[in-house]
């Protein structure tokens, strides 16, 4: 029986369904993660102890750190992207979109902060209690003071100084918040693998 190319090729995909990935779309996760891990190299190295990296990646991380000629960092950056590739990358991504300002989630963020700064002026006790409630990890004390200074002061119309030390605490309960939760996701993923 002579060899049918064709056959063979309909029986391989019957049995087997290959999935096709074309050469761009490759390229494009490896720009992807090349950037990302560029991000990285940025980030201090308290930042990165709140995600869940692998040992090798985040000793090259630490290591990029000391590397100053450009075609060395280029190299490193490579080989970073080529450890990134066994990483699951929604954690990291989603920390990196925190801390970046262009970012959409980032605006979310802040003005989420700015509505909770207004409404805890305005509202007093119940807009207190709520936040509380959101940020448990918060000092009640400090917090009802801030409160009470922002109000003072825009009653007497002076410079919003208060207003800002509030929003300063609350990114900072917010900041706070956040880590634990990408924290526990990516233990979650590592947990996963």
């Amino acid at each position: 029986m002579p060899f049918n190319k064709s056959h063979t090729e309909d029986q391989f995909l019957e049995n087997d369904e290959v999935d096709y990935v074309s050469k761009s779309a490759i390229k494009r996760e490896k720009h992807f993660l090349r950037d990302m891990g560029a991000r990285l190299m940025e980030i201090k190295p308290s930042s990165l102890d709140q995600l869940a990296l692998g040992e090798r990646l985040r000793d090259a991380l630490d290591e990029s750190k000391r590397i100053t000629s450009h075609n060395a960092r280029k190299r490193h950056l490579g080989f970073i992207a080529k450890l990134m590739q066994n990483q699951e990358t929604e954690s990291i991504q989603e920390f990196l979109d925190h801390l970046d300002s262009s970012s959409e989630i980032y605006n979310r963020r802040f003005h989420q902060l700015e509505k909770w700064r207004d409404r805890l002026i305005n509202e007093g006790a119940i807009a207190l209690t709520a936040c509380l409630d959101v940020y448990p990890a918060a000092d009640h004390q400090h917090l009802r003071q801030l409160v009470r200074n922002a109000d003072k002061e825009a009653k007497q119309e002076k410079p919003p100084t208060a207003a800002r030390k509030l929003f300063k605490y609350l990114r900072e309960l917010d900041e706070a918040h956040h880590v634990e939760r990408v924290t526990a996701l990516s233990k979650q993923e590592s947990e996963d693998l």
